[in-house]
Parts: structure tokens; C-alpha cells; sequence
């Protein structure tokens, strides 16, 4: 992408898990669609001592086991390659390890003054010392600074972050990341319900009886349940992804697309969250939690937690947002559905669930119609019926995975998905609750739909996930 200024990208952490997983292969994504700059380099930054050329085989390692390789899809290594550097040594306030000088080197090799980007792909308690380091060794003028989550991992931890991140960057420096705002299915949010009268005349309490927030997931926290025991359901999801799709929901509608109004419209809405009730939520535990290394014996870390939300807005007010993630699962979805209200008349027996609009958020995604239709045959049955819209067979465009979009908005310098300093800090606020008087947490068996506790919380609808 010519029109993209040339770009050193930092990359801390590069030898870690999630860079592994998903920004390398992000990266080199981008670099096949030619959505990079023409002139770019990527650094990666960690403690140990390690080649630029041993640095490019991890990368390579990374792409095989993580990204696209094979078939023919690893054309352009080479060029990839050449541009891929290391500065060891680790980085903070009191010692920059090689960084600077490779920062140089690179400099150089570029020529000019290039827009300088750094990806915080660490865990959070390192953001504040890198943060301190940046500015010590005047890292932070002009540049752009990419936070992964969990930014914070309370109300005041969050607080005194977000103080030392503003008093060494601008706000519109700051890229706080979550991912599932990145999903296409997400963002098809916005344009299925603002261009589309038959959706957009029914998204408010007047027709919608109960909004469903469903993030199952089937697989375990092996190879991180260090990390995971450290954080849990309720933090590692439901004061970010699920709030986050909550209020894409629920926003009221923006002056505009641009940036700005959108991330307005977010914040509006999130102030309106009120306070999570510790009655209306479920924390659980999957069996065999605690046998897993890394797992204390006594660990209370919950792997599931279920919500009922209130959005206090004219729009939204007595309309209960449920929301549920979790490991071990019955089965892996991510899925936000509008319940709609059963019209009154003379049908007094619909079947199922009525109608139901829902996006399924996995993969490309897909936006699912559930409407109630005549059943064939000589009588008068009724039966539940769907339309689906695959959103990868929309014609004219090639779906973009989440850290990719991020990843490019992010060199664009465009902020719409991503999270704000006043919009997380009603995140926290509504979240606070929770943390300071935690109900107990249910067992609940690997396979199944979570403990039966949680139920309730969907009535009188029921889940429309495992029903």
C-alpha cells in the first residue's frame, strides 16, 4: 500500500504464544494482500540473544504451524524475510537491551523519518514498565502504542495504567485491542442495522424481548492455564468481548462511520451500563479444572460465567442482555441474537423461539433470519424456520480475520474498533460489583452447556445455544 508512510513495527513479546498465534500470521497476511507500506520493518523484541536470521526461522515456524503456509502461499518469504529484525537483551525504563540500536539501523535502512509502531503483545503486567521505557529512551514522539488485553484486571488497576499510559501518550496514539470488535461479523453490526429499515426499525425495546450474548467455547486452557488461573472467565471475557459486543448492540445511532462518532456512540451506551447485580451472575467451574499444571489444587478461578446486563437507555430500559462464555463447553459458537417480541393476534402458538435475528461471529461469519412459517401438508402447522446470509459470500470483497483488520487499521491510524479510555472506564464501573462481592462459583460438567444454575438468567426465553 504506496500511500502508507514508511513503518518500523516493534513487536514485544515477539517470541511469545500470542505473537506466535496471531500477529505474525496477521502480519504476513497483510504483507500477501499488499496491505503493508511499501517500505516497512518489523522488530522483534524479547530477553533472549537472537539473530535476525534465527529470528526469521521462528517466524517461519510460526507461519507453518499458525499461518497460511503451504500449497504455494509461502511466496514472497524471501522479501518477508529480508525485512524481519531482533534486538535482544529485553527492554525497560533503566536498560534498553539492543533495541535502540537496531531502532537505528533500521532508521537508516528506511531513510526519513518513518512512523514508528509498537505492539505491547506481552502479558499485562509488563504494559507499565514498557510504557515507562518507551518514554525514557524517547520512543513515544509520534508514534503509535498497540495494548492487548486485559488492559487492567480491576477498576483501580485499570486507573492507574490508563493515568500512566495518558501521561506519556496522547489518546489518539493509544490502540487498546479487542479482538472480537475486529471480527467481520461484528462489524456487519453497524451496517445491517443502519442500512436496513426491515432491522433497524425493530432494534429497541418496543420489539425486542431479550438480547443473547453467546460465547461458548469446547476447548481447554492447556499450554496457558498459568495465565488463565490468573484471570478467568468473568475477566478474561465478560468485562471485554462481552461488553464490548453489548454495546455494539446497543449504541444509539452515530452522527457518522467515522472514527470518532463511532467510538462516541460506544461510550454512550456503556455509561448506561448499570452495575452488574452479583445475584444475576453465575461463576463455574468445568471438573478437572484443578488437575490441570499450572492450576493450584484449591484454585476458585472460575472457567465460566453467565450475566444478565441492564442498559438503562429510553432505547433499551427493562430488557435484560444475557451474556455467557466458558471452557469445556458443549459445543464452540460466538453468537449474538435479538429476540424478538411474539405479535399479538390470533397465533398463540408459535413454535420455537419466534423470530430471532442472529449473528454468528465465527469465521467470516453469517447473519441467521429464524421466522415462523406454514409446515407443508394440508393442515394449518406452523413450524420454525431459517435464512442464512454467509457474510463471505457477499460479492465484491475478501473477508478480513480479526488481527489483520486490527493490524491495518491500526498502520492507518483508524480508532473505530478500537476500545477507549472513557468507554473502558464504564466497562470497570459496571464490572466492579462483581469483583469486590463474587458469588460462589457452580462445578459443572466438560461437554456440557455450563451449570444449570445459569438458566434462570435466560427465562423466560431459555438459551437459545444447548435448549
Amino acid at each position: 500500500m504506496t500511500d502508507l508512510p514508511a513503518t518500523v513495527f516493534v513487536l514485544y513479546g515477539a517470541t511469545g504464544d500470542l505473537a506466535r498465534r496471531m500477529v505474525l500470521p496477521a502480519f504476513w497476511e497483510l504483507a500477501q494482500r499488499g496491505l503493508l507500506p511499501q517500505d516497512w520493518r518489523l522488530v522483534g523484541n524479547g530477553r533472549g540473544d537472537v539473530s535476525h536470521e534465527e529470528f526469521a526461522g521462528r517466524v517461519h515456524d510460526a507461519l507453518t504451524e499458525f499461518g497460511p503456509f503451504g500449497d504455494g502461499a509461502d511466496d514472497g518469504w524471501a522479501d518477508f524475510a529480508g525485512r524481519l529484525r531482533f534486538a535482544g537483551g529485553g527492554f525497560d525504563e533503566s536498560d534498553p537491551g539492543s533495541l535502540l540500536d537496531v531502532l537505528a539501523e533500521a532508521r537508516a535502512e528506511l531513510g526519513g523519518r518513518p512512523q514508528l509502531v509498537h505492539y505491547l503483545a506481552t502479558p499485562p503486567e509488563a504494559f507499565a514498565k514498557l510504557t515507562r521505557g518507551l518514554q525514557r529512551h524517547g520512543l513515544t514522539e509520534g508514534s503509535r502504542v498497540v495494548y492487548e488485553k486485559p488492559y487492567g484486571t480491576s477498576p483501580q488497576g485499570f486507573r492507574e495504567l490508563d493515568e500512566l499510559v495518558l501521561s506519556v501518550l496522547a489518546e489518539d496514539q493509544v490502540f487498546r485491542i479487542d479482538h472480537f470488535l475486529g471480527k467481520e461479523g461484528t462489524q456487519d453490526l453497524h451496517v445491517l442495522r443502519f442500512a436496513n429499515g426491515l432491522f433497524g426499525h425493530v432494534w429497541s425495546r418496543e420489539h425486542v424481548a431479550q438480547v443473547q450474548i453467546d460465547v461458548p467455547e469446547d476447548l481447554d486452557v492447556a499450554g496457558r492455564a498459568e495465565f488463565y488461573d490468573a484471570t478467568g472467565a468473568a475477566l478474561d471475557m465478560l468485562v471485554t468481548h462481552l461488553f464490548q459486543l453489548a454495546a455494539e448492540v446497543a449504541m444509539e445511532p452515530p452522527a457518522s462511520f467515522s472514527p470518532a462518532d463511532l467510538q462516541a456512540a460506544r461510550e454512550g451506551v456503556l455509561a448506561a451500563f448499570r452495575p452488574l447485580d452479583p445475584a444475576e451472575v453465575v461463576l463455574g467451574q468445568f471438573d478437572g479444572y484443578t488437575d490441570l499444571d499450572g492450576v493450584a489444587d484449591d484454585s476458585r478461578t472460575d472457567t465460566y460465567v453467565a450475566a444478565r446486563l441492564w442498559v438503562d437507555t429510553d432505547r433499551w430500559r427493562g430488557v435484560p442482555f444475557v451474556l455467557r462464555t466458558g471452557k469445556r463447553m458443549a459445543a464452540g459458537e460466538q453468537r449474538v441474537s435479538l429476540l424478538l417480541r411474539r405479535p399479538d393476534g390470533p397465533v398463540t402458538d408459535v413454535p420455537g423461539h419466534g423470530n430471532v435475528l442472529s449473528l454468528s461471529l465465527s469465521g467470516s461469519g453469517a447473519v441467521d433470519l429464524q421466522v415462523v412459517a406454514k409446515q407443508p401438508g394440508p393442515d394449518l402447522a406452523l413450524a420454525a424456520a431459517t435464512a442464512t446470509l454467509q457474510l463471505a459470500d457477499v460479492p465484491g470483497g475478501t473477508p478480513l480475520p480479526p488481527y489483520v483488520s486490527l493490524l491495518h487499521d491500526v498502520l492507518v491510524g483508524d480508532r473505530s474498533l478500537f476500545t477507549s479510555s472513557d468507554g473502558l472506564a464504564h466497562a470497570w464501573r459496571a464490572f466492579a460489583p462483581l469483583q469486590e462481592r463474587p458469588p460462589r462459583v457452580y462445578r459443572y460438567a466438560p461437554g456440557s452447556w455450563g451449570p444449570v444454575e445459569a438458566d434462570a438468567l435466560a427465562e423466560p426465553a431459555g438459551w437459545l445455544l444447548g435448549s
